[in-house]
């Protein structure tokens, strides 16, 4: 017996995992919708791994893309290399996964305008990644809207776990990938936490095509925490999020989801689905 008869919960990996799920949070939110079931349900010890989305669009740290006029390194970064040398021929050749080829081949006209975006707040490291660029989420906000990575995710995984009063391990992860070679942990995304080589851009992903994929990158965290075990709790809660008929990892998953086209998406429709922010992990 778990103790959990009537909450919500699935067992992986030897860990109970229990979800707390939410309507959309929206810009300027604060976190209860998270905290407050948290709280109620967390145990001492217990791990929460939240996604950095709703940290991101509750800090509002939202850009229109449909104000940005594509350069033409944007439209070379995003026809040339993207679409073409990186869907055809790298892409196959460094065995890059099939969907994101897939992807890459159909790209929309609106990615020049996100390519722009990138290269405006991130630079060219950041924007030669023919994917997923800085961490940056164009799935999960309204419109032409998409979120950049929350600010201080440290910051705020401390002050979560002091809201929730027990002695929890709280952290905020991003699905993108760290990898590792030699022993050594690193990834593209502008940070990580201590322990995972950060900001490296394209030239990270590059690499990282010859490394080991360790998973999903933990952002912040409120303890001092050795990498491994980050990297553990921050992929079991990525693989609670994967079997979840709502998720919505990248922008052709959107109209699957909700049924519209990813500039008409609206606030509406994103609260009308159940969303899964977090998931609290317990070990058996």
């Amino acid at each position: 017996m778990t103790g959990l008869e009537n909450t919500k919960h699935v067992i992986i990996k030897d860990y109970i995992v229990i979800p707390i799920e939410t309507g959309y949070i929206k810009p300027n939110d604060d976190l209860s919708a998270i905290i407050e079931p948290a709280k109620r349900l967390m145990q001492d010890d217990d791990y929460l791994v939240i996604a950095e989305t709703p940290i991101s669009v509750s800090q509002n740290r939202l850009v229109d893309e449909a104000k940005y006029t594509p350069s033409l390194t944007a439209k070379f970064l995003t026809t040339v290399w993207s679409k073409y040398l990186w869907g055809y021929v790298l892409g196959p050749l460094l065995g890059i996964k099939e969907r994101t080829i897939k992807n890459l081949r159909k790209l929309p006209e609106e990615t020049k305008a996100h390519k722009e975006v990138v290269l405006q707040l991130y630079g060219l490291k950041h924007a030669l990644k023919p994917a997923s660029e800085a961490g940056i989420d164009l799935s999960n906000a309204p419109g032409t809207f998409v979120s950049l990575l929350p600010e201080n995710p440290e910051k705020i995984a401390k002050e979560i776990k002091r809201e929730i009063g027990k002695d929890v391990c709280v952290m905020i992860i991003d699905t993108d990938a760290t990898y590792m070679k030699n022993g050594k942990y690193f990834t593209g995304l502008p940070i990580a936490i201590d322990g995972i080589d950060a900001d490296n851009g394209f030239f990270g992903y590059f690499k990282g095509q010859l490394s080991e994929n360790m998973g999903s990158t933990p952002l912040g965290c409120s303890e001092e925490i050795d990498v491994e075990t980050a990297l553990k709790f921050a992929n079991i809660a990525e693989d609670y999020q994967r079997s979840l008929s709502t998720e919505m990892k990248t922008i052709h998953s959107v109209k699957a989801v909700l049924g519209t086209e990813i500039d008409e998406v609206t606030v509406e429709a994103l609260d009308s689905i159940t969303h899964t922010p977090a998931v609290i992990i317990r070990k058996q």
